[in-house]
């Protein structure tokens, strides 16, 4: 029998694979655990099953590689929380939840792109505020999503599963990849697809290569009337440059999920028109989060049982 702490409460079920092990609880009323307290823990237990608010850096796998810990299981398929190249220098796995979310957060992005696209945000808050005086010909007047084109930059499971979406509005499909994928609608050039596309969606994971993928410089390139989503990770963008083009119409209209330091969004881009922000939802579904939770909870299972772990992520 292991003991496992568990940094947050997860959907009711989700830790069923690790019945009969010492499990360490989340605190009350969920909140965070505290980095020095998780340092403390982290020699004391076998295993941690983490979220991606939670930050798993260098120290404190030192200290549990120095006790007991094997392995740290993040409920999520993004990896940027962990020190991953500091945990496989001290022997410890890490694992994600590859596979399980993609049609989720997919469906995330195609809210965004429909929203953004059509003003939904813009018109239900004069809606709800009693400033719609009733229909006019000229209201509200956003972009087409059939028939537009759409860039799709990070070619992996979701940004194939937004493809698949795209094909019923009979979009035009471009994507960008690090690598070329031998695919129709592969564009070798970032910034060459940026240029002809209606509407971007990022999907690409976070890293030192694509902080700032998107900055003002690349914001530039689009067209005026164009749509920027972003259902990825927030340091993808840059806030601040994507709030200004908002603001001077250089851009039409954003659709985001996710943000560079959240929970906390740029003051600008809270203000920013034809803005549709979501407080990180993409793969907030019931059933996607329970099996997000479930597979973690497996990954830490095998480990214990001696079996190598079914998702690890390599540096």
């Amino acid at each position: 029998m292991g003991r496992v702490l568990v940094t947050r409460q997860l959907p009711a079920g989700g830790l069923a694979p690790l019945a009969g092990h010492d499990l360490v609880a989340p605190k009350p009323d969920d909140v965070p655990y505290s980095s020095a307290e998780m340092l403390a823990m982290a020699g004391e237990v076998d295993a941690i099953v983490s979220l991606l608010t939670d930050t798993i850096d260098a120290s404190l796998l030192e200290a549990g590689a120095a006790g007991r810990l094997q392995v740290v299981a993040n409920v999520a398929v993004g990896y940027n929380n962990i020190d991953v190249a500091a945990a496989s220098r001290v022997g410890i796995h890490v694992t994600n939840t590859p596979g399980v979310l993609d049609e989720t957060t997919a469906d995330t992005a195609f809210l965004l792109i429909l929203a953004a696209c059509r003003l939904a945000h813009d018109a239900e808050a004069d809606l709800r505020a009693n400033r719609w005086p009733g229909w006019g010909i000229n209201q509200y007047l956003g972009l087409d999503v059939h028939g537009a084109t759409l860039g799709i930059v990070g070619y992996g499971r979701i940004g194939r599963a937004v493809a698949r979406r795209a094909a019923g509005f009979s979009m035009t499909v471009l994507h960008h990849s690090r690598r070329a994928t031998g695919e129709p609608g592969y564009v070798a050039d970032l910034d060459e697809l940026l240029g002809r596309c209606d509407i971007v969606s990022l999907h690409t994971p976070l890293n030192a290569e694509t902080t700032h993928l998107i900055d003002a410089r690349r914001l530039a390139l689009m067209a005026p009337h164009a749509v920027l989503v972003n259902t990825a990770r927030g340091p993808v963008v840059d806030e601040a440059a994507l709030a200004e083009a908002l603001h001077s119409g250089r851009l039409f209209a954003a659709g985001i999920d996710v943000f560079e330091r959240e929970p906390e969004v740029h003051p600008r881009l809270l203000s920013a028109p034809r803005a549709v922000l979501l407080p990180h939802i993409g793969s907030g579904s019931r059933a996607t989060r329970l099996r997000m939770a479930t597979i973690a909870a497996d990954n830490v299972a095998a480990v214990l049982a001696g079996k190598p772990p079914l998702h690890p992520v390599h540096i």
